[in-house]
């Protein structure tokens, strides 16, 4: 009962005026900034700080602020990812697999409107395991020191590598090659330059808007000029329906579910985030969907339950990182660090005194999450019609929005024209890649994530002298080891016992 009234109070504090206002304000801004690729919510936050203190805002009106954007980027992201096949957002790169086969088949408003849907679901399922269980499950997430992030790290990519392509070779080496792009820049321990080939430009390391743009859009230009040279349509010229129907809702229940549980609790973890949450989501649903339902597998070329899976496990994701920033004051994604030291200008001390301290700011935010989720929804959905227009537009009209905003995406991060050079050579690269069939998603993913495995890498071999015997110290460790093992030759074995089955069935037909 105290927690009802507690957040009573906070849809008190969320629903003034003012605090209504920047909430809207703020998932119009997270949208744009979603579908932008480059910008990211931290960026927007970033720059909203001298603003909010120059405005005089109160610090919960300030902290709902900037969790609209927050939220709304992880809206706005799938929109670029499922229309143009550029993800606003690294987690919104999943989005991409399934969302942009739909728009090509012309079911563009479908798939625009059903990841709405499924993003609101994962965030309100979220936003009620924040207010019931906020304080039980920031003790879960402790659990995790660089050892048990190194497993999961290494069971992220074993998902991608076993699940997410049929050829798992190319999968493991496009894995391999975000890795090493990753380390690209000045050591953070050492100092040392790595791999910088003497230019200054990359001593900051490759920035993300660059990889994802070079990878995803520009390649995407080349493919679409080579089948216009071939005389393949390169335009939609039917739109199917703008909204999802029923059947479709019914389809993806569970997966929708499943998402939102695995990103709560990847959201938990400091620096996996949505990223990490759809991936695993979306590998979870692909094997699910193996097993149940084979002849209606459709991954990889539009399936609605791998669309839905990772849009409510990323947006799920982003609304559980708040609990380990509201009960122990540690940040698990960049945004939400800008948001702790935000407060502490606020000569507010972030942790479990919080709740106590300033109950109305901490419920006032919960309580604006549940109203930032309504908005957007609300939002969303009468815009898909005008979102999935876009793909009937003619590619001499296309071609030259794409470039645009793909340079701008990249100069606006370091005002660098090496950059764009960057973004060019990248985008050649990918596009003989993507002729090959290696998969672009673990290449992305690789990238991101390799920081982190990094990271905690060295962490964990540092407690141990250099005994790698750490890596499998805890038991938790050694689940997700196993996990990442099972993940690699599990679907090996269940393609080679396919194989023979039917090979078996051919040569029987054969001697009848």
């Amino acid at each position: 009962m105290d927690t009802l009234a507690f957040l009573m109070t906070g849809f008190a504090v969320a629903m003034t005026p003012t605090n209504l206002a920047l909430a809207a304000l703020g998932a119009v801004v997270g949208t744009m900034v979603g579908v932008l690729p480059g910008l990211g919510p931290v960026n927007a936050v970033a720059m909203l700080v001298p603003v909010v203190f120059a405005l005089g805002l109160p610090p919960e009106s300030s902290m709902i602020l900037m969790a609209a954007i927050y939220i709304g980027s992880e809206y706005g992201g799938r929109i670029s990812a499922i229309l143009i096949n550029v993800p606003g957002e690294a987690s919104a790169v999943m989005t991409a697999l399934e969302g942009y086969p739909l728009s090509r088949q012309g079911k563009a408003g479908i798939a625009l409107s059903l990841s709405a849907w499924t993003s609101f679901v994962g965030s309100m399922l979220a936003t009620v395991g924040i207010v019931v269980a906020a304080p039980i499950l920031s003790k879960w997430a402790l659990a995790f020191g660089p050892v048990e992030y190194v497993g999961l790290m290494v069971f992220a990519f074993a998902c991608l590598t076993g699940l997410l392509a049929d050829e798992p070779v190319k999968a493991l080496l496009a894995v391999g090659i975000g890795l090493a792009l990753s380390v690209v820049g000045i050591d953070p321990n050492s100092g040392v330059y790595r791999y910088t080939f003497d230019m200054p430009n990359l001593i900051d390391g490759i920035q993300f808007a660059t990889i994802v743009i070079g990878l995803f859009a520009i390649s995407e230009l080349m493919l679409l000029y080579e089948s216009h040279k071939e005389g393949i349509p390169t335009k939609v010229e039917r739109m199917g329906r703008s909204l999802f129907n029923w059947a479709e809702v019914k389809l993806t229940t569970a997966a929708t579910l499943r998402g939102s549980v695995i990103g709560f609790f990847i959201g938990l973890l400091p620096g996996a985030g949505g990223t990490v949450g759809s991936a695993l989501a979306y590998s979870t649903e692909k094997r699910v969907v193996e097993r149940t339902d084979p002849k209606g597998n459709r991954f990889g070329n539009g399936d609605l339950r791998g669309l839905a899976s990772v849009e409510a496990a990323n947006n799920s994701a982003s609304n559980s990182n708040f609990i380990p920033m509201l009960t122990l004051g540690i940040p698990s994604s960049g945004t939400t660090a800008i948001m702790l030291g935000v407060l502490t200008l606020y000569n507010i001390t972030p942790g479990p005194v919080l709740f106590t301290a300033q109950p109305e700011l901490v419920w006032g935010l919960i309580a604006s999450l549940f109203i930032g989720n309504v908005m957007l929804l609300a939002m969303n959905i009468p815009l898909v019609g005008v979102f999935a227009r876009m793909l009937s537009v003619p590619a001499w009209v296309l071609v030259p929005f794409i470039v645009v905003v793909s340079a701008v995406g990249v100069y606006s991060g370091k005002s660098a024209s090496f950059d764009l050079v960057l973004m060019t050579v990248i985008g050649v690269i990918a596009y003989w890649l993507r002729r090959m069939h290696v998969p672009m998603a673990p290449l992305v993913l690789g990238f991101v994530l390799g920081k982190i495995l990094e990271q905690n890498l060295r962490r964990a071999l540092s407690l141990s002298a250099g005994d790698v015997q750490i890596l499998w110290s805890s038991w938790i460790a050694i689940v997700l080891w196993g996990a990442a093992i099972a993940m690699l030759v599990i679907p090996q074995l269940l393609a080679r016992r396919r194989l023979k089955a039917l090979h078996l069935q051919q040569y029987r037909e054969d001697r009848e």
